[in-house]
């Protein structure tokens, strides 16, 4: 039976947590499994890296520190903006996500508010898994030719 190597393309079953509240942040248990090729960059590096190695049927869990998942949390990426250049027909809440357009390429950028003031709405470009270290169990469903 072959092994997973960089390269390959394969298909997995997984269950995200976060490693310290042991919370579920993703599954594709009840969906296709997630196809991809290891080496593109697609997915987070531990998660690949926990592939490689693996036969089909295979099962393993591994815990991934934030560093080889989403990062550390930035400050520089946590920025206050006036109400008034929010676009107008959007009233500010605690929880939303909005989108960004960066400056130089004008590429598209999530951010979440974080707090809203009287002037100010504090926004937050981290990714909502930067600064956690996540555990995720996989199955090998298929190496695909």
């Amino acid at each position: 039976m072959s092994k997973v190597k960089d390269g390959d393309t394969v298909k997995v079953h997984y269950t995200g947590t976060l490693t310290e509240e042991g919370t579920v942040f993703d599954s594709s248990q009840d969906r296709e499994p997630l196809e991809f090729k290891l080496g593109e960059g697609k997915l987070i590096p531990g998660f690949e890296k926990a592939v490689v190695g693996m036969e089909e049927g295979d099962e393993t869990t591994v815990e991934i520190e934030s560093g080889d998942a989403y990062g550390q949390r930035r400050e520089d990426l946590e920025l206050e903006v006036a109400k008034s250049d929010l676009p107008d027909n959007i009233e500010p809440e605690v929880g939303m996500q909005l989108q960004m357009q960066q400056q130089e390429d004008g590429q598209a950028i999530p951010v979440q508010i974080t707090a809203v003031e009287d002037e100010l709405v504090k926004l937050d470009a981290n990714h909502p898994l930067a600064g956690k270290d996540l555990t995720f169990d996989i199955e090998l469903v298929e190496i695909v030719d």
